[in-house]
């Protein structure tokens, strides 16, 4: 019985020897394979033969892209502007022994580099430049990590920026400024309105007052022409002192017809006046 169990136990420990010295890569991925403690060689998906007990596969590497997050940060830029940013890098393992044993984490490691080159990037850029220029960002950016991990086994395919927006505190302060500027639009909208109509209306006084004076000036013209004709036509002071007279009775006549008049006042020469009156029309 003893015999038998060594022999069962025997084939046992061959079984499973067996099964340790064959390994199964799937597809997407690379094992990454260390004989007593030293880098031996990289396993192809698909059927492995390794050695049990001295070969290990210590890292299991995905060849598929993989699609990295870039944290959300804060950068300064070249005027003194704060924004928000953050990004998107897809990226492959083409030599998964470099990814494993040139550094120490390359995902790790690949967003810290993402992260300090894009904020040395926008840090050289103004602000306007900055939100309007995404596409030299990501190209920039795409250079300035390519060479730098040549040596990790890991190249990326391209860089994308998700948000570039200014912080919630410089969003304020564009807010402000632009009320303040709409404002002081306004204000100068309304300023030259008003100068518009007060020059409108001095014109137009001014105007008003010159043909107010011309009408004046005409006036007085045709009251000098006609003072000229009469007296051309009368050639003497009777029938002038006559009209005169008979302006003046009318006057009267309205005056004492009028509801508010209470009172006539008569000129002291008032006699004489009609004397005179009396005196033309008999002759």
């Amino acid at each position: 019985m003893e015999t038998l169990y060594i022999v069962l136990t025997l084939l046992g420990v061959v079984f499973i020897t067996m099964i340790m010295g064959v390994s199964i890569v799937p597809q997407g991925k690379k094992y990454v394979v260390q004989r007593l403690g030293k880098y031996h060689k990289t396993l192809n998906p698909g059927l492995n033969i390794i050695i049990p007990y001295i070969d290990n596969i210590s890292f299991r590497i995905v060849t598929k892209d993989i699609v990295l997050n870039i944290p959300s940060q804060e950068v300064i830029t070249k005027d003194n502007a704060v924004i928000t940013t953050n990004a998107v890098a897809y990226i492959n393992v083409v030599d998964p022994q470099k990814a494993v044993y040139g550094v120490e984490d390359y995902v790790l490691a690949l967003a810290t580099l993402v992260q300090t080159s894009l904020r040395s990037i926008i840090g050289e850029m103004k602000l306007d430049e900055a939100l309007s220029s995404r596409d030299m960002i990501k190209s920039k950016l795409k250079g300035a990590i390519s060479d730098d991990i040549a040596d990790w086994g890991v190249v990326v395919k391209t860089v994308e920026i998700q948000d570039i927006n200014p912080s919630l505190t410089m969003q304020k302060a564009m807010e402000e400024q632009a009320a303040a500027e709409r404002q002081r639009r306004a204000s100068v909208t309304t300023a030259e309105g008003q100068k518009q109509a007060t020059i409108l209306e001095a014109e137009g006084k001014l105007e008003a007052s010159r043909k107010e004076a011309e009408a004046t000036i005409l006036l007085a013209e045709a009251s000098a022409n006609a003072i000229t004709k009469v007296n051309n036509s009368i050639k003497n002071e009777l029938p002038v002192m006559y009209l005169l007279g008979e302006k003046y009775i009318d006057a009267l006549k309205k005056l004492a017809q009028s509801d508010n008049s209470k009172t006539l006042v008569y000129p002291a020469d008032l006699q004489q006046a009609i004397k005179g009156l009396i005196h033309f029309s008999g002759k």
